[in-house]
C-alpha cells in the first residue's frame, strides 16, 4: 500500500503542496531538518546514486517514492545545486538553528561589556554571512569582493547599531537602573534586523542585478532572468 505521506516522486520538486501556506511550511521544516547533518558519506553516496538513476531510468526493482523522496532530501541538504559541492556544515540551512541558537543565546546575554557586544555581534554576521554565500547562486561567477563588501557592512552596521543603542541607554538618566537594564535587553533586535537586511542586500545583489540562469524542465540553460532573482 502506498504512503499517502509521499506523493508521486518529482525530480527537483518539493514534496508539499507549494500553493498553500501549509505546504510552504512544511517544505521549510523538511529543508531545514536538523537530521540530515548526521547524514553519513556512504548514505550521500546512496542518495545521489539513486537520483541519477531515476534521471537516466534506471532504477532498481522495489524503489519507492519515500525511498526517492528521502534521496532528494538528502542531497539538497548537503549538496550544492550549482556547483555539486557540499555545503560546510554551519552553513547549511540545516544546520541555521543548531548553529544559529548559541548565538543568539549569546546576544541576548544580560550584563554585557563592549567587548562581548562586539563579539557576539560580529560571530552572528560572520555565520549569516557564511549562510548567504554557500547557499548563493552560483549559476553566474560573483567577484569575491561583492561579498565582503556585504560582510563588512554587515559588521559594521550590527556592531555600530549594538554599540550606539547601548551606549544611549546608559546615559539615559530618566530610567532607572532597572528600566534601563530591561530595555538594552532588546539592543540586539534592531542591530541584527538591520544589519541582516544589508547581509542580504550586499551579498545577495549581484544575482539582482545580473539575474541567474533559469533552466528548462530538462535542465537545460534557456537564458538569464532578473524577474526569477527578485522571486
Amino acid at each position: 500500500m502506498a504512503n499517502s505521506n509521499y506523493p508521486p516522486f518529482a525530480l527537483g520538486k518539493s514534496r508539499f503542496d507549494q500553493s498553500t501556506f501549509l505546504g510552504r511550511f512544511r517544505h521549510f521544516l523538511d529543508i531545514t531538518d536538523p537530521r540530515t547533518l548526521f547524514v553519513s558519506e556512504k548514505q550521500l553516496h546512496d542518495a545521489v546514486k539513486l537520483l541519477q538513476d531515476y534521471k537516466i531510468g534506471k532504477l532498481p526493482d522495489g524503489v519507492t517514492n519515500e525511498q526517492l523522496w528521502k534521496a532528494q532530501k538528502i542531497k539538497q541538504a548537503i549538496i550544492h545545486p550549482d556547483t555539486n559541492e557540499k555545503i560546510f556544515m554551519p552553513f547549511r540551512m540545516s544546520g541555521f538553528v543548531p548553529f544559529g541558537t548559541p548565538i543568539v543565546v549569546g546576544l541576548l546575554l544580560p550584563n554585557q561589556t563592549m567587548k562581548s557586544i562586539i563579539f557576539w555581534q560580529w560571530l552572528n554576521q560572520s555565520h549569516n554571512a557564511g549562510v548567504n554565500y554557500a547557499n548563493r547562486n552560483a549559476s553566474k561567477p560573483t567577484p569575491v569582493s561583492e561579498f565582503t563588501i556585504g560582510y563588512i557592512a554587515a559588521v559594521t552596521s550590527a556592531v555600530g547599531i549594538a554599540l550606539g543603542l547601548t551606549s544611549i541607554i546608559k546615559k539615559a538618566d530618566r530610567f532607572s537602573p532597572s528600566t534601563r537594564k530591561a530595555v538594552q535587553r532588546f539592543v540586539p533586535f534592531p542591530a541584527v534586523a538591520f544589519a541582516s537586511v544589508c547581509n542580504v542586500l550586499f551579498m545577495r545583489r549581484g544575482e539582482l542585478s545580473r539575474g541567474f540562469e533559469v533552466v528548462d524542465k530538462d535542465g537545460k540553460t534557456v537564458g538569464t532572468s532578473k524577474i526569477a532573482a527578485k522571486k
